[in-house]
């Protein structure tokens, strides 16, 4: 019996959102480390009606079919925002699909084909749809769950890509560190910032007013990161829009600003690693995994620290040293076993040296990849 051949069909979102991301079940079957995402999550921020990302980007998603059965799928993207910053540059993301050198090329080349069309001469990815949202393609570290918000993929999924001619252009690191008691570099380097910058204060976000940490945070983020590779600015309504997704997931205790006199100037936020729970939950809030949920809370033992950051004209004042004594001692409170920290560029030599002499180990890699979209 033949196999059926691989077709292509361009999906309409919002209607096509449930097909294309129940589409992933089928390729993780059997995999241990896969966390299923949320369907009614990954719906809303599939559809261009929810979603402030779909008012700056030009998105057109693809899924490969054998015969009827769905076998991969892959969304390709114009940025806005990115093409004020590097002209030509187009994205690719959602690039899921069975061990199977066919349909992968078949995918790529749709969004290739539609992003030339488009007048890119580049496609760079996986993001899913940039590198504010989820990113990377992991090649190091298959035999672990990831940290709660980033992603997993299948490990023949780096062959695939280096057989369809993809080529590796940045990593990022996830390092991990082991709980335990304060380490004496942390505490003198934060007690030496405070006796420096007297007028210093860190505070908690203020549960009550969510909104105003939310903003708080987009300040620090769009000024610190600009400088970093393939940074791109949030808007206000995009901000709020994530800030949404992560409303469940955070807890006020780790969400960390830094003052000096009334100017917030640095921020942090580490999360309750809870894809433990999300992977019980198998996708669904209902029926069952809202129990899951509940039931899960006490079995928490480690966090992510998401994001760490100093706005520029202050980073030479060692802000972040007050930033983790604070996060690793409410880790020990809680006594987690350990603590992820990630995603790091891998040309951030400052913050990776940091997490370093702290005993931090790179434990996870995820990987950026390009193609020339010229003739």
């Amino acid at each position: 019996m033949s196999t059926p051949e691989v077709s292509i069909r361009t999906v309409e979102l919002p209607r096509g959102a449930s097909r294309f991301v129940r589409s992933w079940w089928p390729i993780y079957r059997g995999d241990p480390h896969w966390v299923p995402p949320l369907i009614s999550e990954r719906k809303a921020f599939l559809d261009p009606g929810k979603n402030p990302y779909f008012r700056r980007a030009e998105v057109r998603c693809f899924m490969a079919y054998r015969g009827r059965k769905p076998v991969g799928t892959i969304a390709a993207t114009v940025d806005a925002e990115l093409q004020a910053r590097e002209p030509g540059v187009g994205l690719f993301g959602f690039f899921e699909f069975i061990d199977d050198l066919e349909v992968a090329r078949a995918l790529l080349d749709a969004a290739s084909a539609w992003l030339r069309e488009q007048g890119m001469k580049l496609a760079r990815g996986p993001f899913n749809f940039n590198q504010n949202h989820d990113f990377g393609l992991l090649v190091d570290g298959f035999d672990i769950d990831p940290s709660v918000a980033n992603p997993h993929n299948r490990a023949y999924y780096p062959k695939i890509y280096e057989a369809l001619g993809l080529r590796g252009v940045m990593d990022w690191y996830a390092y991990w560190l082991e709980q335990g008691p304060v380490p004496p570099l942390i505490e003198r380097l934060a007690r030496r910032v405070e006796s420096r910058n007297p007028k210093l204060r860190v505070e908690t976000m203020d549960a009550s007013d969510y909104d105003k940490g939310v903003q708080l945070f987009r300040e620090i983020f769009n000024d610190a990161w600009d400088h970093n590779w393939g940074h791109i600015p949030m808007s206000r309504d995009e901000f709020e829009f994530l800030g949404r997704r992560l409303e469940p997931l955070l807890d006020p205790k780790l969400c960390l600003f830094a003052f000096i006199d009334d100017e917030c100037v640095a921020g942090s936020i580490a999360l309750p690693n809870t894809n433990l729970v999300t992977k019980a939950m198998n996708g669904r809030i209902f029926p069952f995994g809202w129990w899951h949920a509940w039931r899960g809370g006490e079995r928490i033992d480690a966090m992510r620290v998401l994001v760490l950051g100093v706005k520029q004209r202050y980073q030479h004042l060692g802000l972040g040293a007050p930033l983790y004594l604070r996060t690793w001692e409410e880790g020990l409170r809680r006594g987690y076993r350990g603590a992820d920290a990630s995603l790091v560029l891998e040309s951030n030599r400052r913050m990776r040296g940091a997490l370093e002499r702290l005993g931090g180990r790179i434990y996870m890699t995820y990987r950026a990849y390009e193609q020339d979209l010229r003739p």
